[in-house]
């Protein structure tokens, strides 16, 4: 992103005119169909795993692109423009592929960047707990050893496509954290490891991602499943939770760009009294705001990608935090006027827009709360108390 002029480099460009061709080669229908029969977008990952689009942001020398942040979220901006995120894209390249390539050892590097290049394998990410939620504080998954091993206990909720993952990539920490030193530790934990169980918490959303609640009794890892430093892992941790909000961002992005879409072209064709409706201001104005709304947020999440791709992780944290937040509000207003823009078509199975109302309304809850969000600008942006 040259920072003069706002314009995206020709590669990334390019990228993303040929990841909308391959979303829209699937489109909505073909996600929605999908969700609602439990099935998995296989078709449309394995294709973009193989044209190379899920590891753009991973090492070349181990499959990936040698891009940045920023390219991926721009394709998963534009499959999700196109009706056809990809949830998964937010959790096994952008959080689990950057904090192995980042921290991971050599044989960890090899053993899953690969795979997670190019779709092959998949690693998801937990650190929500039923009593902590995403306060690593108050995590009570706990690590303790076993001569040269680990035994991991404890509980994980609202983790996302265990039931796809070869892995899952585990936020717990070390025992004597319990002393009141904050200690995170980061393992891959196998799915199939003995006392490692999962399952599946019946939501509302039509996705075909599924949400898990994790039981780890007494997990024997060897020694090697530890990623990075046991004592530097705080910062290990937020190298993968920026991305994960600047990813965020992008998933919003996307699907306000394809509920604005929509609303335009209706607007456009749709006749009464011998005019388009979208000739009227009390339809023209609310989607010119959108308009406004969303080209704020992307020039938020643009920022964010750049800081973090440049190596500033500390800056990345404030602007991907209100990049995330920006786009998941701009997606609510941008689906919410689409629906009241087609009326009673809005909410017809056809139109693709009902099964958003929902969906888009996660974006305000995770990664992370719209409220921790707002403590964290109140705290770190403004100098103001903590409040919590």
């Amino acid at each position: 992103m040259n920072a003069m002029n706002f314009v995206e480099p020709e590669e990334r460009a390019a990228l993303r005119k040929a990841a909308g061709e391959l979303g829209r080669k699937y489109g909505h229908e073909y996600y929605a169909k999908k969700a609602r029969s439990g099935e998995k977008t296989v078709e449309l990952w394995n294709e973009a795993g193989r044209l190379g689009y899920l590891g753009v942001n991973l090492p070349e020398e181990y499959g990936g692109g040698g891009a940045g942040i920023a390219d991926l979220g721009a394709v998963l901006e534009e499959f999700a423009a196109a009706g056809s995120p990809l949830l998964l894209m937010v959790v096994s390249p952008a959080i689990c592929g950057t904090v192995i390539s980042r921290f991971g050892t050599d044989e960890q590097k090899k053993q899953w960047l690969p795979g997670i290049a190019d779709g092959s394998r998949k690693m998801v990410f937990a650190i929500t707990e039923p009593d902590a939620g995403s306060n690593s504080h108050k995590i009570t998954t706990t690590a303790r050893r076993d001569g040269g091993d680990w035994v991991l206990s404890g509980r994980k909720v609202y983790i996302s496509g265990v039931d796809e993952a070869d892995a899952v990539l585990v936020v717990g920490r070390t025992e004597d954290a319990k002393t009141g030193r904050l200690k995170p530790a980061l393992f891959i934990v196998p799915t199939d490891a003995p006392g490692f169980e999962f399952t599946k918490i019946e939501m509302d959303l039509v996705s075909p991602e599924n949400q898990f609640s994790l039981f780890l009794d007494d997990v024997h890892l060897p020694a090697e499943a530890l990623v990075g430093d046991e004592d530097a892992a705080i910062a290990q941790l937020f190298a993968g939770l920026n991305p994960e909000r600047i990813m965020g961002a992008s998933f919003s992005l996307g699907t306000a760009r394809y509920a604005l879409d929509k609303a335009v072209a209706y607007a456009n064709e749709r006749q009464v009294w011998g005019a388009p409706i979208g000739a009227h201001q009390g339809l023209a104005h609310p989607l010119a705001q959108i308009k406004i709304e969303f080209e704020m947020a992307k020039l938020m999440t643009q920022k964010a990608a750049s800081l973090y791709d440049s190596g500033d992780d500390f800056a990345s944290g404030e602007s991907a935090n209100m990049a995330k937040y920006a786009a998941a509000e701009a997606a609510i207003h941008a689906v919410d006027q689409a629906v009241q823009t087609h009326g009673g078509n809005g909410l017809a199975t056809e139109y693709g827009l009902g099964s958003l109302v929902t969906a888009v309304r996660l974006g305000r809850i995770a990664p992370v709360s719209r409220e921790m969000v707002l403590n964290f600008v109140g705290q770190h942006s403004l100098g103001l108390p903590k409040s919590y």
